[in-house]
C-alpha cells in the first residue's frame, strides 16, 4: 500500500431532525469505493445500529441512510483531507478537519459521539476548540478493535439512545 493524499469523498449525512452526530475518523478504502460510511463488510457499525435500535440489518445504502435518519442520527468524519496509507488510522497525517457547521447549523444536534480513539483525538484537537461541543469517545466498530465483540460494543454504544 502506498501513502496517498486524499480529500474526503462522502458528503455528510443529516437532516434537520438529527439530534446526535456520530463521527468516524476517515473513510476506509472500502468505504471510499462504496461512497458511503462503514463500507467494509467486517466493520460492525451497521450490525450495531440494527441491534441497538431493534431494526432489520440494512443491506443497501438507502436502507442504511433510512435507519440512522429514522433515529435522528447524523454521520460524518472528523477529517476532511489527510495523507493515509490504505485504511490505517495510525498512518494518518497532514490532517485538515471537516467543518461541522454544515451539520450543526442545520440540525438539532446536541450530542457528538466519536467512533474510536482516532476520531476522538482529532475532534478534540481540531474541532472542539471551534464548536465548544464536547464529544464522547466510544469504542471503534472497526474489525481492528478485536478487544470488543458485538455484545460489548452494544453495551458501550447504548448511551447514544439515552
Amino acid at each position: 500500500m502506498r501513502e496517498e493524499s486524499i480529500v474526503h469523498p462522502i458528503p455528510p449525512l443529516y437532516d434537520e431532525n438529527c439530534k446526535i452526530l456520530i463521527l468516524g475518523s476517515f473513510p476506509s478504502v472500502k468505504s471510499r469505493e462504496a461512497m458511503f460510511f462503514y463500507g467494509h463488510p467486517q466493520n460492525r457499525f451497521w450490525k450495531l445500529m440494527a441491534a441497538l435500535f431493534d431494526e432489520a440489518y440494512p443491506q443497501t445504502i438507502e436502507e442504511k441512510k433510512a435507519l440512522v435518519l429514522k433515529h435522528h442520527i447524523a454521520m460524518w468524519d472528523t477529517i476532511r483531507s489527510c495523507t493515509i496509507t490504505g485504511s490505517s488510522d495510525s498512518s494518518i497525517k497532514d490532517v485538515v478537519p471537516n467543518d461541522l457547521s454544515v451539520i450543526l447549523d442545520n440540525s438539532r444536534v446536541e450530542r457528538i459521539f466519536c467512533n474510536g480513539a482516532t476520531s476522538y483525538r482529532l475532534y478534540m484537537k481540531y474541532i472542539y476548540p471551534t464548536t465548544g461541543v464536547k464529544a464522547v469517545k466510544l469504542p471503534s466498530t472497526s474489525p481492528a478493535n478485536a478487544a470488543f465483540n458485538l455484545e460489548r460494543l452494544l453495551t458501550e454504544w447504548s448511551m447514544i439512545k439515552d
